[in-house]
């Protein structure tokens, strides 16, 4: 299982995911559907570019197709 940082948006380890579970992200799978979504890292729903905005080192910027 791949983990990603919220704060860079770079690959972390399972190591570094367990020890910031708050601002890491799991990656599975590719973002089939269009446009650009946001998601709280924290708890992985879909939020509104201006939360996301708002709160930038937990939110993650999902770009489609």
């Amino acid at each position: 299982m791949a983990y990603r940082s919220a704060i860079t948006g770079r690959y972390i380890s399972n190591a570094a995911a367990a020890r910031h579970p708050r601002t890491s992200s799991t990656e599975s799978g590719g973002n089939t559907s269009s446009g650009t979504h946001h998601r709280s890292a924290i708890s992985g729903r879909y939020i509104s570019g201006a939360a996301a905005s708002r709160h930038p080192n937990t939110s993650v910027t999902e770009n489609g197709k």
